[in-house]
């Protein structure tokens, strides 16, 4: 890298980069929020996901100084660095993960392609793995330009849907907003929502290369969290319109596309979740290349990981979580899985963080862990 990173490099890639991991597992077809915000109604969802936000900002801001004190470049630094001889604990967290939300996308897209095309579930899945393939057969630069021009036509879309909502059923989301409604299991669901999809921050540690300060790594960790989370609360603004209803939908997007009536935003929006979904697979496939790109580099005096062995091992981790989601579902695979996740995340990640590594930050004590 030549020159002094630009402020978009410094400032918001990450908080694009953490959205790109997040959005496909955490809000591309309203699933996820019909999961965890919408049992507390309108008024409880938005608590819970201004709480999630919260979190998800300072989660970030620490993980980000930490990654740059102790020069962590990939998972595997980070948390040999945070957690010493416990390291393999996330290690093993993080596969669960990696094959689970491959899985969830891959049914998610398989959903789509029978929603809007009437494919076989399996054709829609194996589409998007060949895109994902093709992303991070190329490495960092080619992730970093797919975060940072797939983002702007994401909020885009986004913001086209909040406004196109507002003019078909408007009506219904000022009176559901109006109504008065339990708000119950708000911080449960919000802390939960949080957790599981917190491991985003260490995922995206290639693309943090561009900070040059302290001071960058806390800001770009602050602005992750609304970066990130506001496509999600537009979104939950508008499914609240149905709710309850929609809550049983196993495609929110697409329950309220099909009220909208408009054919042809109905495409570009689907076609918006399938690149959406690819952003997800491809920060979970390179954070894994990444992580035996600097083993590999390491040991063989600095040679570059091959782009063959970088699609070989996108390949071998993608088809077997496509079969994973042909054989569970989408619905089953975020009610059951996820929960899971976010309790694991929470004791191997989280409370590690914001305890001993915040500690290790406050005190200058961040040696770095042998590399081998």
């Amino acid at each position: 890298m030549t020159g002094r990173p630009s402020w978009f490099q410094r400032f918001l890639l990450p908080g694009l980069a953490f959205k790109a991991v997040v959005i496909g597992g955490g809000y591309a077809t309203g699933r996820e929020l019909a999961e965890f915000f919408l049992p507390s109604g309108p008024q409880g969802g938005l608590m819970a996901i201004t709480l999630a936000t919260a979190i998800w900002s300072v989660v970030c801001a620490a993980t980000f100084l930490f990654a740059q004190a102790t020069g962590s470049e990939d998972y595997r630094t980070f948390f040999r660095n945070l957690l010493g001889p416990f390291w393999p604990a996330f290690e093993a967290a993080y596969v669960f993960f990696a094959v689970l939300i491959l899985a969830v996308i891959g049914a998610a897209a398989g959903a789509i392609g029978e929603a809007v095309f009437g494919w076989p579930a399996i054709v829609g899945a194996l589409a998007l793995t060949g895109a994902i393939a093709g992303v991070v057969t190329f490495g960092t630069s080619a992730v970093e330009r797919l975060f940072k021009y797939a983002s702007m036509f994401l909020y885009g879309v986004y913001g086209l849907f909040m406004l196109l909502a507002l003019g078909a059923f408007g009506d219904r989301i000022a009176e559901a907003f109006a109504r008065p409604t339990p708000v119950d299991g708000w911080i449960a669901g919000g802390v939960t929502y949080a957790s599981y999809n917190m491991v985003a921050a260490v995922m995206i540690l290639p693309v943090l290369r561009h900070l040059t300060s302290r001071r960058d790594a806390v800001a770009a960790g602050l602005l992750a969290g609304p970066l990130a989370m506001l496509p999600a609360a537009l979104f939950f603004v508008c499914m609240a319109a149905y709710h309850p209803q929609i809550a049983g939908e196993a495609l929110p997007s697409d329950f309220l596309l099909r009220r909208m009536e408009l054919p042809v935003f109905h495409l570009v929006f689907q076609g918006m979740i399938f690149i959406a979904l690819l952003e997800t697979g491809v920060g979970a496939v390179h954070a894994v290349n990444e992580r035996i790109a600097h083993v590999w580099s390491r040991a063989r005096a600095g040679a570059a990981f091959p782009h063959a062995a970088r699609l070989a091992l996108a390949a071998a981790l993608l088809v077997g979580s496509i079969f994973i989601a042909d054989r569970f579902g989408l619905v089953a695979l975020i009610a059951k899985g996820y929960r899971l996740l976010a309790w694991m995340f929470l004791a191997v990640y989280v409370l590690p963080l914001m305890t001993w590594g915040v500690w290790r930050l406050a005190t200058g004590r961040t040696g770095r862990a042998v590399a081998a």
